[in-house]
């Protein structure tokens, strides 16, 4: 009788999140997969399946890491609506660690790259950015309602704005912007919209 394989697998997906993330799907070869996480083809294979199911599994680990950064900030009762975002944004961009900060995002990543072109791909990363942009809208709904935003804007729009700017601070932060940079870019883009 064959002994089951044996390994971590929080940190498996851990280390090949991190090797997606730094290299993307494109670059992040089987054997580069193998290499960081120490399991052996035949282990990827039978416990995680082929490439595309393994990335899945992959962007499923940084969802989790991303919905701590909700909880905490978003999500958090205690907080007013400008509080939570501006905690949501302090979670995501600046509290990180260097080494987190200076791969951009992987959902970021992945969209700029030819995982665009793939269907299923695109939906899984796409579906991961409207679950950040979900509870950004709701706390944005929030202070519209309580006239905390700026006359004529929408909390669609500002969902937009956010996003976007988001998304092209995970940019900057992957060319080598450092945290208080990306930090007096996020409070710019706040202040055009918070009344």
């Amino acid at each position: 009788m064959a002994r089951p394989v044996e390994f971590d697998e929080n940190k498996v997906l851990t280390n090949a999140m991190e090797q997606f993330w730094k290299e993307g799907y494109e670059a992040s070869s089987v054997q580069k997969l193998l290499d960081c996480t120490g399991i052996n083809r035949g282990t990827l294979y039978n416990s995680f399946g082929d490439k595309d199911t393994f990335f899945k599994s992959c962007v499923d680990q940084y969802n989790k890491m991303v919905d701590k950064q909700i909880a905490a900030s978003l999500k958090n009762d205690k907080l007013n609506a400008w509080d939570a975002i501006q905690a949501y944004f302090d979670e995501s961009v600046t509290a990180v660690s260097n080494k987190h900060r200076s791969m951009g995002c992987l959902l970021v990543n992945s969209i700029c790259e030819s995982i665009n072109y793939d269907k299923e791909m695109r939906k899984v990363v796409r579906g991961s950015l409207a679950s950040i942009r979900k509870p950004l809208l709701a706390r944005l709904k929030e202070a519209h309602k309580n006239k905390k935003m700026k006359k004529g804007i929408s909390a669609e729009f500002a969902a937009d704005v956010l996003m976007n700017t988001l998304h092209g601070i995970r940019v900057n932060s992957r060319d080598g912007k450092n945290s208080k940079q990306l930090n007096d870019m996020l409070k710019f883009a706040v202040a055009s919209l918070k009344k």
